[in-house]
């Protein structure tokens, strides 16, 4: 079945508008991603003719609306083939997942002279936690570094790897260079020393098909808004035998046995980790957009992102004064880069003047720019609903910000 793009671009309202008198052309994907319709209508639905609070009312209102929470982390679970479904935790995201496992898994093990072991390529999200542990705890952070075309230097992370490292936290796939870590190896070395690792896996659910069973990670991450949902919900995987000991770090209604002023006996997993009233509505959008990419394929999202990567990546070479910004072997859909004599702000500047929207600066890892020794970059990336034609308006554009600048 071949792919028909503009099928899936009308199902976009917000891409059917011109921005600054041109047709947006939506290439920061990478930040988020924009909703399709059967999304905004589960959601619209959800507060028109069904919303209650979950888990507490004995009412036909509240028996409904848990009935779609609960098929929503089995949705989830099954996005990522969890073998089952209270392994997910839904959280505000990635980031407020990765902060969990910082606070209710590692924190209690870690020691002073500990080690937790990151890499260049990391998003904030995925330093600061582990890093804001280590000052807490006396802990070290140790830093796998990359090689030049933005892949990890997998030849140093056996040394890195010791009898005191608590802790491996990679990404699966870079935002800021698109490159795809060898998550597999990766867990295999972590595996065969018994150390817990935690993959990032925010960009890399929305292009590739995740099997969390024959990948066994200890956590695994990821955004709803990533992935064609809503923003402020995300979820967390953990083995089951770290969902036992984990402690909640927010407490409250909600995720708790029964409650006394002089002792609290808290619910079993997941909800001993959801405190509150839950993102309901989130939380089905979430389920709504796994919906809507099983629908369309993964694989079939995947063939198409690529196939845009290439046609850019050859059109881009052809742009003069322009430098890719990393070229590892195997990279999802993003494309960072430099131009000679326009600094990546005015980059961007300039590519909204034409409609086209991408994304510049330090993208969130500013550490990676510091090693590849430039302030920022200009980065465009692409979703299941950009098209050649829009590769063709974003170089066209760059020629033109090349042409004023040079």
């Amino acid at each position: 079945m071949s792919y028909d793009v503009e099928a899936i671009r009308a199902q976009f309202p917000i891409l059917q508008q011109t921005v600054r008198g041109k047709p947006l052309v939506y290439l920061d994907n990478a930040a988020s991603v924009q909703k399709p319709q059967a999304v905004i209508d589960t959601i619209a639905q959800v507060y028109s003719e069904q919303y209650a609070n979950i888990h507490r009312g004995v009412h036909w209102m509240s028996e409904q609306t848990t009935i779609r929470y609960d098929k929503a982390r089995q949705t989830v679970a099954s996005f990522i083939n969890a073998a089952n479904a209270r392994q997910i935790v839904f959280t505000r995201g990635a980031t407020e997942s990765i902060n969990l496992v910082a606070y209710s898994y590692l924190e209690p093990l870690l020691s002073a002279g500990d080690e937790i072991v990151v890499t260049e390529l990391e998003h904030h999200a995925n330093i600061v936690p582990w890093q804001l542990l280590c000052q807490r705890k006396g802990a070290v952070l140790k830093v796998l570094p990359i090689l030049d075309n933005g892949e990890l230097d997998l030849a140093q992370l056996p040394r890195l790897l010791t009898t005191k490292t608590k802790m491996l936290a990679v990404a699966h796939v870079s935002n800021a260079l698109g490159t795809i870590n060898p998550i597999s190896d990766i867990i295999a070395q972590a595996k065969a020393q018994n150390i817990p690792i935690l993959i990032d896996g925010a960009q890399a659910v929305p292009h590739l098909t995740v099997d969390i069973q024959a990948l066994d990670p200890d956590f695994y991450v990821f955004s709803g808004h990533k992935i064609y949902g809503p923003s402020g919900i995300g979820a967390l995987y953990a083995k089951v035998e770290h969902l036992e000991k984990m402690q909640p770090y927010q407490s409250g209604g909600d995720m708790i046995a029964s409650v006394t002023f002089e002792h609290t006996d808290f619910a079993e997993y997941p909800q001993k980790f959801e405190a509150g009233t839950p993102y309901i509505e989130g939380a089905i959008g979430f389920a709504a957009a796994i919906d809507w990419m099983n629908q369309v394929g993964i694989e079939n999202i995947a063939a198409h992102e690529l196939d845009l990567l290439e046609y850019a990546t050859a059109q881009f070479r052809q742009v003069k004064g322009l430098t890719i910004i990393g070229d590892a072997s195997e990279k999802s859909s993003v494309l960072s880069f430099l131009l000679d004599n326009a600094h990546p702000h005015d980059i961007g500047t300039m590519l909204d003047q034409h409609g086209v929207a991408i994304r510049t600066g330090q993208h969130c890892a500013q550490p990676l720019m510091e090693r590849l020794g430039i302030p920022a970059t200009a980065r465009a990336s692409f979703a299941a609903y950009n098209t050649r034609a829009e590769v063709d308006a974003l170089v066209s554009a760059i020629v033109d910000v090349n042409e004023m600048f040079g």
